[in-house]
């Protein structure tokens, strides 16, 4: 069957939702770790935006608590900011009415956005993993039209609880870098992220990948950092950063974010070969 994502010519007044319905799955604080990361690293996308920003929670679940969770967090460093969660399933949008207003709002929709004007953040989270590798492009491509000149988009997947994280941030021109967020306490090897990773990546992960190679690097350079947990897990995992930047990886991010279980690596370095 001809993927939906193929023929995208824009946004449709009164088309119908493009994607299917999520498993959906969620839990209070679930993408703590992905909006401490947003507000840290990319305020200045919220602050700057010359109009009010519009937060697109894609993919919300069959719980809104994600979305309200975003809408607090976001607000804190542009307190205009508008989220809007979305969701194909009918009965979840009905559902999640009573936690509208303060700038919150949900609608029936998928990949096509259907809010007005153009979008600063889209955070899509366990969405794309149920879809076929060859459909991730023209998801990307549908979300990454809609977005503000400055604006981001999140493609993501977590576990249940959100301790094992990994995300691809995009702006308009394309893919920029993917990110592994780790609960660091009882942490044997990172790579326990491959679980974890995009659908963009998580089949790429065989030999003679990138993905493949930064996973095996980082799981060398933790247990080389082995003598560090002496000072702490926190200082294991920096020391780790510290050495996968001295090899030659483009980290793109610093030890405050490091120590938090979190590294962050430019796309080039693990685009599929």
């Amino acid at each position: 069957m001809r993927s939906v994502f193929h023929s995208y010519a824009g946004p449709v007044r009164g088309e119908r939702p493009v994607g299917a319905i999520t498993r959906g799955t969620t839990s209070p604080n679930r993408l703590r770790r992905c909006d401490r990361w947003l507000l840290a690293t990319q305020a200045a996308r919220l602050r700057q935006a010359p109009a009010v920003p519009i937060v697109v929670d894609l993919g919300y679940g069959a719980s809104p608590i994600t979305a309200v969770e975003l809408r607090d967090r976001v607000r804190r460093v542009r307190p205009d900011a508008r989220v809007v969660g979305i969701e194909i399933d009918p009965e979840r949008v009905a559902a999640a009415q009573p936690f509208t207003g303060n700038g919150l709002s949900f609608v029936r929709g998928g990949f096509e956005l259907p809010v007005p004007g153009q979008v600063t953040v889209v955070r899509a989270f366990n969405v794309l993993r149920q879809y076929d590798e060859s459909d991730v492009a023209g998801a990307w491509s549908r979300l990454q039209e809609r977005l503000t000149p400055d604006g981001l988009v999140i493609d993501g997947t977590c576990d249940e609880i959100g301790r094992v994280m990994t995300w691809v941030a995009l702006d308009r021109a394309g893919p920029v870098s993917l990110s592994l967020s780790l609960r660091l306490r009882g942490l044997n090897t990172p790579s326990i992220v491959a679980e974890r990773l995009p659908k963009a990546l998580i089949h790429r992960n065989v030999p003679g990948e990138r993905i493949h190679a930064f996973l095996r690097a980082v799981d060398h350079a933790w247990a080389k950092a082995g003598p560090h947990a002496s000072y702490g897990v926190r200082q294991r995992f920096v020391a780790t950063a510290t050495s996968l930047r001295a090899d030659g990886w483009p980290l793109v991010d610093q030890p405050s974010r490091w120590r938090l279980g979190e590294l962050s690596v430019a796309w080039e370095a693990v685009a599929p070969a």
